[in-house]
């Protein structure tokens, strides 16, 4: 039972790679979160891209800006 849960598994993934494949995902050459993200839900919809399932991933992170006051600056105690 166990292997063929596996197999299934193995399968469904495969079947997710290929669609990615389709979608020219390996071939661009831009190498950030988004693109990431995107080839990883693909991989994991698996046959549920042929279904019309097509996952995007938005990756906007909120960075924290540095402070206006410049320079940290540490007192050392005498």
């Amino acid at each position: 039972m166990r292997g063929l849960i596996g197999l299934i598994v193995l399968v469904w993934l495969l079947i997710g790679v290929f669609a990615a494949f389709q979608r020219d995902y390996f071939k661009t050459g831009d190498a950030n979160c988004a693109t990431a993200a995107n080839v990883a839900l693909t991989v994991v919809a698996g046959p549920l891209n042929y279904a019309g399932v097509n996952p995007k991933a938005n990756c906007n992170v909120n960075v924290p800006e540095p402070s206006a006051s410049g320079a940290l600056e540490i007192g050392v105690a005498a």
